[in-house]
């Protein structure tokens, strides 16, 4: 049987937002313990009273605040430069047996070409390729027996660079991620590589979406001592 402080945390850690409104003292802790008393009830199986989980409560955000402003002072000191690219279109297709030679057409069309994007990303059962807008009739073309899934046009990209040793930091797409969640930009793809990964997302986003990354890489993340307002809405 575990503590109702142990359930307590169990509960919040499983909601990321709910941690960070309680970082930032936003929640009601006799609302948030009423709404929860259920859960933990469950997990300790006995009955508690509400004053059990709000003093659990009050005694738990003090320890999240402490790792919070250390994994956010993590990933400030990880964020590397940002490229932004614009007037980018974005296919997804089944994957077929057929699929990796036009991909292969593609490439092979386009060596020459200079000041062109185009990266394939490859799930289990499908692939997306977003690319250079002036591209899209030549993939049009090349992929005209595919199975197109979706396209998307009137796209942007962020590229955030990353040193070497980002494994080691947790954390660091979650709270850049967070970021732009809390200002609700939408992200229609995500492309990463070990030191680098890129958000896609539409063209009205870009502004706000770059300078939100550029503040938390400037100022640092919103939460804890790197408490920061976005200056662009």
């Amino acid at each position: 049987m575990i503590s109702i402080p142990t359930a307590v945390e169990a509960c919040i850690k499983k909601r990321p937002f709910l941690e960070d409104a309680l970082v930032e003292g936003l929640i009601n802790l006799s609302a948030l313990a009423r709404q929860l008393k259920p859960e933990i009830e469950k997990m300790v199986d006995r009955e508690v009273n509400d004053s059990a989980v709000i003093m659990a409560l009050n005694r738990l955000v003090p320890r999240l605040e402490v790792v919070t402003a250390k994994k956010a002072k993590c990933v400030v000191e990880n964020v590397g430069d940002l490229t932004v690219k614009s007037n980018l279109a974005d296919y997804t297709f089944r994957n077929t047996s057929s699929l990796h030679k036009c991909q292969a057409n593609l490439l092979d069309q386009i060596n020459e070409m200079k000041n062109i994007f185009c990266t394939f990303s490859q799930g289990i059962y499908e692939t997306t390729l977003v690319v250079s807008e002036a591209l899209t009739d030549l993939v049009d073309e090349i992929f005209k027996g595919e199975t197109l899934v979706s396209k998307n046009s009137n796209l942007s990209l962020i590229t955030v660079k990353l040193p070497m040793d980002n494994a080691l930091c947790p954390g660091v797409y979650y709270y850049l991620f967070k970021e732009l969640a809390w200002e609700n930009i939408n992200i229609v793809e995500v492309i990463s590589t070990t030191n680098e990964f890129t958000i896609v997302v539409s063209d009205e986003d870009i502004h706000r979406a770059f300078a939100i990354l550029m503040s938390a890489k400037q100022n640092g993340i919103r939460l804890g001592v790197y408490q920061t307002e976005v200056a662009v809405r």
